[in-house]
């Protein structure tokens, strides 16, 4: 298989004339007597399509030709106004590329035999009534990309595709918008027995616009040509198109050849000189690469594979990644962030990455104040949320909601000093070497002060006051304790504490279960003996 693909430019103007290319204006509202094909209008070329095609050419290592011309392609349908389209035939401006592409088991050379300018067509739209044409896309700047047949597999034709569309974004030639029709490929396709070097006839399917019709349309005909050949019948060359609701491919009409289009030099352009100093020029400035990010993102911030291809999918995503790395300090979290919870809302809210407009700063602003302390994860989350949504700035949001962690230290004390106070038998336990009983401790104390305090601050503490009142964990008396535990020795303590707040008698339970603070006034019958833990 080869591949044929069309990718408009992203250039503002059309390729011959001034008229906007922006997708979806009113039928016939982005149209001049030059793109229309008035009599007596010229064509002048737009510099910055050239400059588009000496990018994708660099990027996707073509050799740059010096010279190019421009040929009228004479053909006649109701989307070509002037009766013919303006392309390159016998001096396009790139030539011999070649794209890698990374199988897995093994890798696959697809060669690229040119690159050339053209205009793009109309677009024609069928329906009951009749058929009506929309001239805007006419004159659309567009590149070709043609293949030679090294693909033999549809998951080579998507694979391809993808790197395409990846270098493509990445490289500013074009935004690849396939559901815009921004890029499209033709395949041309034949079939051989297994042992015959020789090529089979093949046809071409025109004009898709998806990875899965693509593929369908490429599973379809081969079985199809596969079917004629094992019948005794001859494959036919034509131009066929797929009809995605039946499932099939259709024949349109028999294939031309170069000599059916009549092709001339444009009388009305000169030809394109590209020096050798422009290329270098453009060699330079050739933006980075997603696999030249992929591997500094690896090298630099530490991110994993995985999370780097998650990253550089999009090149907005990329851009967005890296402003809130820059701006947080923090790249692993600002990976965590773009890869987790923006995708996320993209996701719930059915966004195109296209369509992101996220502030990277804004969100690196998020991941600071969670870094320093400022807030706790939970609230770093609903700040991202808030700022995809509704674009507020997290230091006024967290200071008028009031999700700023507590770190005044007389508030943070009084709450470890009541959780203490309130869970005597959990002290007990901390101090006979349960760990799990000073997570709970921990967990209480968050809970006094409804999230709003950093863990490790209450964690140290807790810690400290524990020391201040003489509790330790004593880990190698923790068996001792525990086989004492198990044969049924029952306790009843009171524990002292020396820190000042906590000079006050607390009650140990019997180890039935919670801790339950006795209540103001209940005096308790029996004599308690007064211990001190150390």
């Amino acid at each position: 298989m080869g591949l044929e693909v069309h990718v408009e430019l992203s250039t503002k103007t059309k390729i011959f004339c001034g008229c906007s290319t922006a997708f979806g204006g009113a039928p016939n509202s982005h149209t001049c007597p030059v793109c229309i094909g008035m009599p007596g209008s010229l064509p002048v070329l737009n510099r910055g399509a050239v400059e588009r095609a000496v990018r994708a050419g660099l990027a996707l290592n073509c050799e740059i030709q010096e010279l190019s011309l421009f040929d009228r392609k004479n053909y006649f349908y109701p989307d070509l106004p002037k009766d013919y389209q303006i392309s390159q035939l016998y001096r396009p401006i790139c030539k011999n590329g070649h794209v890698d592409l990374d199988m897995g088991a093994y890798v696959r050379r697809v060669s690229i035999r040119e690159i050339h300018m053209e205009e793009d067509a109309g677009k024609l739209i069928h329906d009951a009534g009749g058929s009506l044409v929309d001239y805007n896309r006419c004159g659309v700047p567009l590149i070709e990309i043609v293949s030679n047949p090294d693909l033999r597999m549809p998951d080579e034709v998507t694979a391809f595709l993808e790197r395409l569309r990846e270098i493509l974004v990445y490289m500013d030639v074009s935004d690849c918008k396939m559901q815009e029709g921004s890029m499209r490929a033709d395949v041309n396709l034949s079939v051989k027995p297994e042992n015959s070097a020789k090529l089979g006839v093949r046809t071409e399917t025109k004009n898709m616009n998806s990875f899965k019709a693509i593929r369908r349309a490429i599973e379809f005909e081969t079985r199809r040509q596969i079917a004629v050949l094992e019948g005794g019948g001859t494959v036919r060359q034509e131009t066929r198109r797929w009809d995605d609701g039946l499932g099939e491919t259709c024949a349109m009409r028999s294939k031309e050849n170069a000599q059916d289009y009549r092709y001339f030099p444009d009388p009305d352009l000169v030809p394109v000189h590209v020096s050798r100093e422009w290329v270098d020029r453009a060699r330079a400035a050739l933006p980075e690469s997603a696999e030249e990010k992929r591997r500094r993102y690896r090298e630099n911030f530490g991110v994993g594979e995985d999370l780097a291809e998650i990253l550089t999918s999009a090149r907005e995503l990329a851009l967005l990644f890296e402003e809130a790395a820059a701006f947080s300090g923090c790249p692993a979290d600002a990976a965590n962030a773009v890869a987790g919870d923006v995708l996320r809302l993209m996701k719930e809210t059915g966004a195109d990455v296209g369509q992101l407009r996220v502030d990277g700063k804004k969100i690196g602003e998020a991941i600071r104040l969670t870094a320093k302390g400022k807030i706790n994860r939970g609230v770093g989350r609903q700040l991202i949320e808030e700022i995809y949504k509704n674009d507020i700035d997290p230091e006024e949001y967290v200071r008028e909601k009031g999700l700023l962690l507590v770190e005044d230290r007389a508030v943070l004390e009084e709450a470890a000093v009541g959780t203490l106070a309130e869970n005597p038998q959990t002290v007990e336990d901390y101090r006979k070497g349960k760990e799990k009983a000073f997570g709970f401790l921990v967990g209480e104390t968050m809970r006094r002060l409804k999230g709003r305090a950093s863990p490790q601050a209450v964690n140290a503490l807790l810690k400290e006051k524990l020391e201040e009142a003489g509790v330790s964990v004593n880990l190698a008396r923790k068996a001792t304790d525990a086989s004492a535990a198990k044969a049924g020795e029952r306790r009843e303590k009171e524990v002292l504490l020396a820190s000042p707040g906590l000079k006050k008698r607390l009650d140990v339970p019997d180890g039935k279960g919670r801790d339950r603070r006795r209540e103001s006034g209940e005096r308790r019958e029996e004599e308690i003996p007064r211990v001190r833990i150390s």
